[in-house]
């Protein structure tokens, strides 16, 4: 059973405090080389989706103009204190994801980590960033996704039955595949770690 929006909120509320700590040594090991990966693909005017507690905020260009998003207040309070030594000119402010409060075409780029796996509606949420992506646009990101071999793919659902009901984690989404459903075409993209994580640069399909 899917849990509900504000119980997933309150979910990363509780984490906010605790998540830098708790995430340090994968985030060193395996995540950081992909945040660098997609950040330094920004370019211009650039929306984080879903920015937690500011993880990529080291590896942005320094002449992309940043606002990032979240829905939970706790993570962005933690993302403000990051922001305020690394980037003092982001604009952070809390927004859904699904629905986001932006016209069309407002974007250079735009780009989400680790986050795609964690938000109810996937698909909801790659169509909204296409569409505030100006036709030129980049859509970049990173993702544990589901694995290309087999045997780990399964144990990936079986781990799927206790953390999509408790956290809403989903270990066997694949935005690449959701994107050819949607007008996107893309650019790049790789497997990494027996295919758990992929990184991909995507553009909107000219219309």
């Amino acid at each position: 059973m899917r849990r509900s929006t504000q119980a997933l909120i309150g979910h990363w509320d509780r984490m906010a405090p605790r998540y830098d700590a708790r995430t340090a040594v994968i985030e060193r090991r395996v995540l950081a080389e992909s945040r660098r990966w997609v950040c330094s693909r920004a370019r211009g005017v650039t929306l984080e989706l879903a920015i937690g507690t500011g993880a990529n905020l080291p590896y942005y260009p320094p002449d992309v103009a940043l606002t990032g998003i979240d829905w939970s207040d706790a993570m962005l309070a933690v993302a403000r204190e990051h922001a305020g030594q690394l980037r003092p000119d982001a604009v952070l402010q809390q927004a859904d994801v699904t629905a986001l409060p932006f016209p069309d075409s407002s974007f250079d780029t735009v780009l989400s980590t680790f986050a795609m796996c964690c938000v109810p509606d996937d698909r909801a949420v790659l169509g909204e960033a296409l569409r505030v992506l100006r036709p030129d646009g980049r859509l970049l990101l990173a993702d544990h996704v589901a694995a290309s071999g087999r045997v780990l793919r399964g144990l990936q659902r079986v781990a799927e039955l206790v953390s999509v009901p408790v956290q809403g984690e989903h270990f066997t989404r694949r935005p690449l595949v959701t994107l050819g459903t949607l007008d996107a075409d893309v650019v790049d993209s790789e497997r990494l770690t027996r295919g758990t994580i992929e990184r991909l640069h995507a553009r909107p399909v000219a219309q």
